[in-house]
């Protein structure tokens, strides 16, 4: 079976705290901070290393967006965490991070053709008068591929990066046997 070189784009995970967080407290102790109430209920914590973006609910909830690996997440989490705890807000030692997206891209070695992918795959939509790659949904694991004339693929939805691994030699499995690839 090909081995493909798979890199990950962005891990989007989240964080519930069960905790207050008063934000109007965290804005006035830290810089890089975005809190703007009346546009968006949360304050946006921008972090250089590892370079990610966090949005901090005042119900206690954090959403991590940007890292590049899930070891990045865990880092970013734990000096978001740390710098939430230095503002004075008690806050519990061990919280459970959940992965909620994983976005990935890798390149199929072949040009793909779109029109006969889309003619041949169920779930798939292609509209090249609207968006030039093609989605196709897959149920095991829940994902959805966006394919692009080139061969490039990008992979979105998965929970696990085994399921973005599994995922893509599926999806090339298929592709070889309708003859796209």
């Amino acid at each position: 079976m090909k081995k493909f070189d798979i890199k990950i784009e962005n891990v989007v995970a989240s964080v519930c705290l069960n905790v207050n967080i008063p934000l109007d407290l965290i804005v006035s102790n830290l810089d890089s901070t975005e809190y703007e109430p009346e546009q968006f209920p949360g304050l946006v914590y921008r972090l250089k290393k590892p370079k990610t973006a966090a949005l901090i609910f005042s119900t206690g909830k954090i959403v991590c967006t940007g890292a590049r690996s899930i070891e990045d997440v865990k880092i970013a989490f734990k000096k978001i965490i740390s710098m939430i705890r230095k503002a004075g807000i008690k806050v519990p030692r061990d919280y459970k991070i959940q992965i909620e997206n994983i976005v990935a891209s890798a390149k199929i070695p072949a040009t793909l053709n779109l029109d006969m992918i889309a003619f041949e795959l169920e779930n798939s939509e292609y509209e090249p008068e609207q968006f030039p790659g093609l989605v196709y949904r897959m149920d095991k694991p829940k994902v959805a591929f966006l394919l692009f004339g080139s061969g490039k693929i990008v992979c979105t939805g998965a929970r696990k990066i085994e399921d973005v691994k599994t995922a893509i030699k599926a999806l090339y499995k298929k592709l070889k046997e309708i003859g796209a690839a």
